[in-house]
């Protein structure tokens, strides 16, 4: 697995989620007071861009629909089950390097 540098944690402030274009997959950034992570960027359900949800604590609402997931694990908050995949994040020297499989 390469590391890939993303940009500035200031880019993306705490309580705000941002999305990146990853090797060709969609990749949402997640900025909480817990930390910095990354799952997927589109909702299992229809495909709405999770980073332009609203983001409370570890848990994203998808603008379209409503659903729900935790950013920390990828799991639906209504079925327990993880429908997202998440990725290794690190902050290195304020710049956030992404992982993927």
């Amino acid at each position: 697995m390469a590391w890939l540098k993303l940009g500035a944690v200031a880019e993306v402030a705490v309580g705000t989620a941002k999305e990146f274009l990853v090797d060709g997959r969609v990749v949402a950034i997640f900025h909480t007071t817990d930390g910095i992570f990354a799952t997927d960027g589109m909702c299992a359900h229809q495909g709405g861009p999770l980073a332009n949800g609203m983001l409370d604590g570890k848990c994203i609402t998808c603008p379209w629909h409503g659903w729900q997931y935790d950013v920390s694990t990828g799991n639906n908050l209504l079925t327990k089950k993880q429908m997202l995949d998440c990725y290794e994040v690190e902050l290195r020297n304020e710049e956030i390097w992404l992982s993927l499989p």
